[in-house]
């Protein structure tokens, strides 16, 4: 009895051990097991992949000889076929098996060619999920072949497709079943990113896991998105997991983009700011908890990480500067609204002033015939082209010199500045990226604010110098810069003429246009200039000044900055180059020099005047030669083209998200 009880047990105990000696073969082509048939691609049916698969517990050792550990090799046939791979043969995977027994070194499967040519052209009925979806897939598995995951293949802590959605049980990311299910995220990444693991599960995020009626929290792909991981401090990875904290926290992250923090950041300047710094990426507590790094507790050395001579005051300023928010930011939420105010008037005017004066100019042309192929056609006269042979200087060297600082520092300082107030549209990632960067563009544009600065406030300065020693100056005469009555009776005039309620005005030297153009730049400047050094200089200012104050500076510096292209570009070009009397081109401020004729007709209160005190023939001139013209009409159009062409990014912007 005692031996058939142990002949019983060796043929058990050889029953079990077959798929495990079949699994330990040399690699190499695999040898058929005493009576086992060998069998072509042609005849294999998954059933015969499940007899050895589908045992319970067939592994393969990956210790030499034959010792643990072991890979598992075990297939649960009924899970698999309620997979979205259910509809598949294994063979349509394991491309390289050609026969049974097969290759130990079988080939790793290709999920991403599959999916890729799955999702073009999936077929229905056998996988009507992929199919519904087959555009998302192609691009979720095109976003992975950039992932760091992917660029990095054959690395030994690398994740491929199954180790995140397993070989052979792959769900939709919306079925508990998942691997890559939102709650059974943490513990899939965790097989490889421990320490985050364990730091995630003791946060505020990880805690609500294990509390669900307090709401859905964030896990792994919330944060990191599910195929487009990017290298830890790499420009892509901050602006996913940027976007990705907005689809929880959107009022946040709008607000943090609104910031210096927020806009550097989102160009690539790893010396500010980002989420991460604040919150910590895995350990992230609530604002109130002594252990979060903004907690009242903390926030001061968590500022001075960067900033490090910040004074107490300075955790006043605003990470999430929410300008609606009137409770939270009244300073902000009332220079936001003085500025806005300021801007729609000022554009509601002299939008309307340019769009009145355009039509009034183009009824008061008179028309005139024209013959084409012996028709005739009442058309609007060209405008007159004076060629007198007679030139009047307007601008010395000295004023054109300062336009040519003043055109090609604002142009630079528009360019630079705009990419800033709006990071996250795609012209501005493609210029900061031409450019090799944001610190490079900084340069530049703290640069061109040096030119702009010393063009406004030296021009501004040498005017005064000149005219106080002038002591029959008068400061409130026709020929002074300063507002006076004239202006005002000029303006209602000019309104009149639009309306045609009465003759046009006679102008003087300066314009009441002109007048505003002009103090305009140094309004502009004040308000550029002074919120500029305060944001350049913040290191320095940080010391005393409170946190809010470089939200005030933000704000005023960009709002100002939008307010001077919208009307530099837009009223200032209408009033000297596209009006019908003008267009295209107004060529003085390059030559200096009006046509006599022309000088006569828009400045007639001018001319009388110095032709009736004797003067007039002091500024008379031979008109600029052919060439210079030419020039002058190259280097016009230029900067002409460069505006427009800026004009159209900032409003491109202005639609993308706004000004606050």
């Amino acid at each position: 009895m005692k031996t058939l009880r142990l002949l019983a047990a060796s043929l058990l105990l050889a029953a079990f051990s077959l798929p495990v000696i079949a699994a330990t073969q040399d690699a190499g082509e695999q040898k058929p097991l005493p009576g086992e048939k060998r069998l072509s691609r042609a005849e294999i049916t998954e059933q015969d992949c499940l007899e050895c698969h589908g045992q319970n517990g067939f592994a393969v050792p990956l210790g030499e000889n034959g010792t643990p550990p072991y890979r598992n090799l075990h297939v649960d046939g009924s899970t698999l076929h309620a997979s979205v791979h259910g509809g598949y043969d294994c063979l349509d995977c394991h491309a390289d098996i050609e026969q049974l027994p097969h290759r130990k070194d079988l080939e790793t499967v290709d999920c991403v060619s599959c999916h890729i040519k799955q999702g073009e052209g999936a077929a229905p009925e056998r996988t009507p999920w992929l199919h519904s979806d087959s555009m998302d897939i192609v691009i979720q598995t095109k976003q992975y072949t950039h992932s760091v995951h992917a660029q990095k293949k054959g690395a030994k802590n690398n994740a491929s497709c199954a180790d995140c959605h397993t070989a052979h049980y792959v769900f939709p990311s919306d079925d508990p079943r998942a691997t890559t299910y939102k709650l059974n995220a943490p513990e899939t990444c965790g097989q490889c990113h421990e320490k985050a693991l364990e730091e995630y599960r003791h946060s505020i995020h990880g805690a609500s896991l294990k509390t669900p009626w307090k709401g859905e929290s964030a896990t792994c792909t919330d944060c990191h998105s599910a195929h487009q991981i990017a290298e830890a401090g790499a420009l892509s990875a901050h602006r996913v997991i940027t976007e990705e904290c907005g689809s929880c926290h959107s009022k946040e992250v709008r607000s943090y983009k609104a910031t210096t923090h927020g806009q550097l950041a989102w160009l690539g300047d790893k010396d500010v700011a980002q989420c991460k710094d604040c919150h910590d990426p895995h350990n992230t507590h609530k604002v109130d908890d002594p252990l979060s790094l903004v907690s009242e507790e903390q926030r001061l050395e968590t500022c001075r990480k960067c900033h490090e001579d910040a004074g107490p005051d300075f955790i006043h300023f605003r990470a999430h500067a929410d300008v609606g928010d009137f409770q939270r930011n009244p300073e902000l939420w009332w220079l936001g609204r003085v500025m806005i105010g300021i801007i729609i008037l000022t554009l509601i005017f002299f939008y309307t002033h340019s769009m009145l004066w355009f039509w009034r100019e183009m009824k008061s042309r008179p028309y005139e015939w024209v013959t084409v192929d012996g028709k005739r056609f009442r058309v609007r006269a060209k405008r007159i082209r004076h060629n007198s042979g007679k030139a009047f200087r307007r601008f010395s060297w000295q004023w054109r010199l300062n336009h040519w600082a003043l055109a090609l520092s604002v142009l630079t300082l528009v360019l630079t500045g705009m990419v800033v107030m709006f990071p996250d549209t795609g012209w501005a990632m493609a210029i900061i990226d031409f450019f090799g960067g944001p610190r490079g563009f900084g340069i530049i544009h703290r640069s061109a604010a040096v030119v702009f600065l010393f063009a406004v406030f030296g021009h501004g300065a040498a005017v005064i110098w000149k005219l106080a020693r002038d002591k029959n100056f008068d400061w409130f005469g026709p020929d002074s810069l300063l507002p006076r009555k004239k202006d005002w009776e000029d303006m209602k005039a000019q309104f009149k003429w639009f309306f045609g309620k009465g003759e046009a005005p006679r102008f003087d030297r300066w314009t009441y246009w002109e007048k505003f153009d002009y103090w305009a730049v140094y309004w502009g400047a004040f308000v550029i200039g002074l919120s500029g050094l305060i944001l350049w200089f913040s290191p320095f200012f940080s010391r005393f000044l409170p946190g809010w104050v470089f939200n005030l500076a933000t704000m005023a510096h960009g709002l100002e900055a939008f307010l001077a292209v919208m009307t530099l570009f837009v009223v200032h070009f209408f009033n000297n180059h596209f009006r019908p009397s003008k267009f295209p081109l107004d060529r003085v401020m390059f030559t200096g020099r009006w046509d006599l004729e022309e000088f006569k007709e828009e400045r007639p209160e001018h001319y009388e005047r110095l032709k009736a005190s004797g003067e007039l023939d002091k500024y008379i001139q031979e008109p600029p030669s052919k060439q210079f013209e030419t020039v002058s009409y190259a280097l016009g159009f230029t900067l002409l083209g460069i505006g427009l062409f800026l004009l159209t990014l900032v409003i491109i912007g202005f639609f993308h998200r706004g000004l606050v």
